[in-house]
């Protein structure tokens, strides 16, 4: 059997809702040469019976691990034991659209020594409906890495199963750090902008799935937490990707962290979270505050995640 040119990791845990759903996406493009590695930290047996059903149609690695819980440190030990030069990540509740692949292997043909191909991907509710884009902030095409990651300090950007990694340029980078349960992937992203250029793909061939249950609404309701899980990002990196010499643009990531945490507030339905939320937006000025809704595609994600909440699918 020839070597898959395609990793593709799955860090699950208690995903029997969506995971058929899930798999039945990735089968659908047919992925020749694609193994799949399910790392799996439920309770109970019921994700395993879904991964078996599929292995007819895809070449699955599943594997228990219970005493394993965090998705990062699942992913980790994933890209560590794949057996492709390229990994994409693809959680239990999210979609892979038609040309995904056909989109990844041309990326890769295009600029082989990249540390990533990126794209644009749409929201999907609870009920399997499209409620709107998830787009970037860049054109199509390759961009150094430092370009990138100049926009993505702002606001994460990506969702979940859109890059296509390097698995090589990943392992160099020490991989998710374990601490980060709700930005890992923000991290990473910015770890391996420092590491080489960035394409930009085209088209959206993945969805993201927004629900009740899924990570950026459990774990955002306790926002100070997440106010220090975006901080340790910001930190971070902001110095090699320019925030020590752009005032305005270190003003804009420092907004975008007090307007996550409104904004979850309100998901959360607390009290008074609006009107210190709409503040801290104007108080950047009219041509900042357009560049920080250029550069984190806060309409697409508000607007999304509006059209689900009225339709009753969050």
């Amino acid at each position: 059997m020839a070597a898959p040119w395609l990793s593709v990791v799955m860090p699950v845990h208690g995903g029997a809702r969506d995971l058929p759903a899930t798999l039945a996406s990735a089968a659908a493009e047919k992925p020749e040469g694609v193994e799949f590695l399910i790392y799996d930290s439920s309770m109970d047996s019921a994700c395993g019976e879904i991964a078996k059903a599929y292995a007819d149609w895809i070449a699955i690695r599943y594997v228990a691990m219970p005493e394993i819980r965090g998705w990062p440190e699942k992913t980790n030990r994933a890209v560590a034991e794949a057996a492709a030069p390229h990994v994409a990540m693809l959680h239990q509740d999210d979609l892979w659209l038609p040309g995904h692949l056909d989109a990844a292997r041309k990326a890769i043909a295009a600029a082989p020594s990249a540390a990533m191909s990126v794209a644009p991907s749409r929201f999907i509710d609870a009920n399997d409906r499209d409620v709107g884009p998830w787009s970037t902030p860049f054109a199509a095409g390759t961009l150094s890495g430092r370009a990138f990651g100049q926009g993505l300090i702002v606001q994460n950007f990506l969702a979940i199963p859109s890059p296509v990694i390097r698995r090589d340029i990943w392992l160099e980078t020490g991989g998710m750090d374990d601490s980060l349960w709700y930005t890992a992937d923000w991290d990473l992203y910015l770890k391996l902008s420092a590491r080489g250029d960035v394409v930009v793909r085209p088209q959206a061939t993945t969805g993201f799935r927004i629900h009740g249950n899924s990570l950026t609404m459990t774990g955002s309701r306790d926002t100070n937490a997440l106010r220090q899980q975006l901080e340790i990002v910001v930190e971070r990196h902001g110095e090699l990707f320019g925030l020590a010499d752009d005032r305005r643009r270190h003003a804009r990531a420092l907004a975008s962290i007090d307007i996550n945490c409104g904004l979850a507030k309100g998901a959360a339905k607390q009290e008074r979270w609006m009107k210190p939320t709409l503040s801290r937006f104007l108080k950047l000025g009219p041509v900042d505050a357009w560049r920080y809704m250029h550069e984190s595609r806060i309409a697409d994600r508000t607007l999304s995640r509006l059209r689900a909440r009225v339709s009753g699918a969050l």
